[in-house]
């Protein structure tokens, strides 16, 4: 099975003094849930830019969904990224448009917008956002804007998911279900999860948690312990000597 990430070598600098990503190799294969975490500034979401297309590559060899990121033109990037959907730390919602209009505008290069607006209802609705529907982001709270920006990342039926601290200004019941569907669209579509985050509820739905040390991946544990072991969410939160 071919994996959706492959990176061998990939290195990233952003000057002389600070190199972040250092000869770094990754695999994740569809449907697999990669949890990473990192000390802040260790290149974690440097590395998940890389993987989006939204930031180009210096040195290595970085392949998406079987394309070539190295030298990838402009408009094949963008055809690239219509693959991928992307949770940033700040959900990035358009302040004139309802929650509803925010998951439509995701769809609009893909269906009608007939078919776009009943898949975001239902997206809306999978993540506890179906009253909200019609709401505007400045009526709606912080978690609920995180909830709609998921929603907005999911609908597309992604092969990829790179999310970037997606539950961090979540209370658990909204964490549970935002962890919940991404599960949800790994083990049922098949679609790659590169996930950062320091929060060790979303541990449990990890195939594998790493950890970005020195510019190199660190293995923690995969899933047949991920579940067992608590003290991860120390681990992931502490310094390495």
């Amino acid at each position: 099975m071919n994996a959706v990430i492959s990176a061998r070598g990939l290195t990233y600098s952003y000057s002389r003094a600070r190199t972040v990503l250092s000869a770094l190799d990754l695999d994740v294969a569809p449907g697999a849930i990669v949890v990473l975490t990192g000390v802040s500034g260790a290149g974690k979401t440097t590395l998940l830019t890389l993987c989006g297309a939204l930031r180009s590559v210096q040195q290595g060899n970085l392949q998406v969904l079987g394309r070539d990121l190295r030298g990838l033109e402009r408009e094949a990037q963008r055809e690239l990224r219509s693959s991928i959907g992307f949770i940033f730390q700040a959900h990035h919602l358009i302040d004139a448009l309802t929650a509803g209009q925010n998951v439509v505008m995701s769809l609009l290069e893909q269906v009608s917008i007939a078919d776009a607006a009943a898949r975001a209802e239902a997206a809306l609705s999978s993540l506890g956002l179906a009253h909200r529907v019609d709401a505007l982001p400045n009526e709606l709270s912080g978690g609920e804007k995180q909830r709609v920006a998921v929603a907005r990342a999911l609908v597309r039926e992604p092969s990829l998911l790179l999310a970037d601290e997606p539950t961090a200004s979540l209370d658990d019941e909204s964490a549970d279900i935002v962890k919940a569907a991404i599960h949800a669209a790994a083990k049922r579509r098949s679609c790659a999860v590169l996930l950062v985050t320091h929060d060790a509820r979303l541990f449990d739905i990890a195939d594998r948690v790493v950890r970005l040390v020195d510019g190199q991946l660190v293995e923690l544990c995969t899933r047949s312990v991920v579940s067992n072991l608590k003290w991860l969410g120390t681990l992931a939160k502490s310094k390495v000597s």
